[in-house]
């Protein structure tokens, strides 16, 4: 069955854009539904549509939309376009269960860190003088003091270095590690290395962290389990996909390690059974 056409919304030089065209446009545009924009609204709306696609009709005369780099970002532009809509289709087809839900909660709980971090810090470039910065505050230096002159990471430096409150999931494993093996008001013996430099922390407090309650977390676990849908269906998509070069964050298949072409199979694969997040 062909798609019914969508009626003409207006012509530019020519080309017809589509009622379609223009009604996504200018829902993207408002961020509203079309049905509630005012006919003011909408009209103002076509005129900036008929000037953009002025531009690549000109675009078209002068050559730019045949640019490399014209041509990459609109090919970009489709493919997550299209990944979009396969998430929407997927997320379409059927809502998360209660027990998926349920689940996804219990394995997120599980991981969850239950305690709670205050702390403060400065950044420097080096060892070195990250040891300099230790024997300054063993003087009897003030660490905010330090952190404001010192400190190479501006957004806490501004603040004295402090970092508020944090569980340990939500910085670097080594940042993590030695917070929890100092005690309240305690400073690194040693500076602490990252991506970020060299740390001198101070611990300011601990703090038990409460669980959020299922209800207040039902839809981000329904984002989850969607997110977790998705993924299991590019992994069957990938699977069966003939990718040369083979990538090399997948294990080979029998077949490409051995040199021999995957046969092809003799019937499509079964669709996926409705899930949800």
């Amino acid at each position: 069955d062909v798609a019914p056409t969508s009626p003409t919304a207006i012509t530019v030089n020519g080309k017809a854009i589509s009622q379609k065209v223009f009604e996504a446009y200018a829902e993207g545009l408002a961020r509203r539904p079309f049905a509630e924009l005012t006919p003011e609204e909408r009209e103002q709306i076509k005129e900036n549509l008929v000037r953009v696609e002025l531009f690549a009709q000109d675009a078209e005369k002068t050559g730019l939309a045949r640019d490399p780099d014209v041509l990459a970002a609109l090919d970009i532009a489709r493919l997550q376009v299209i990944q979009q809509a396969t998430a929407k289709k997927l997320a379409d087809a059927s809502t998360p269960s209660e027990a998926e839900l349920r689940a996804e909660y219990d394995n997120q709980m599980a991981t969850m860190p239950l305690v709670e971090y205050h702390a403060r810090h400065i950044v420097v470039s080096g060892e070195d003088v990250a040891l300099k910065v230790i024997e300054r505050l063993k003087g009897g230096q003030d660490f905010a003091a330090l952190a404001k002159q010192l400190s190479t990471f501006k957004e806490t430096a501004r603040n004295g270095g402090d970092l508020g409150w944090f569980p340990p999931n939500a910085v670097d494993p080594e940042f993590a590690n030695a917070v929890a093996l100092l005690k309240k008001g305690e400073i690194t013996a040693r500076p602490v290395q990252t991506r970020m430099g060299w740390h001198v922390i101070q611990l300011l407090n601990t703090r038990d962290r409460t669980p959020p309650a299922y209800e207040a977390v039902k839809d981000r676990l329904a984002q989850r389990v969607m997110t977790t849908r998705l993924t299991k269906v590019s992994d069957e998509l990938l699977k069966a996909a003939k990718v040369d070069p083979p990538l090399t964050t997948q294990p080979a298949t029998p077949a490409a390690a051995s040199g021999a072409p995957a046969a092809a199979p003799t019937t499509p694969a079964p669709a996926p059974s409705p899930a949800k997040d």
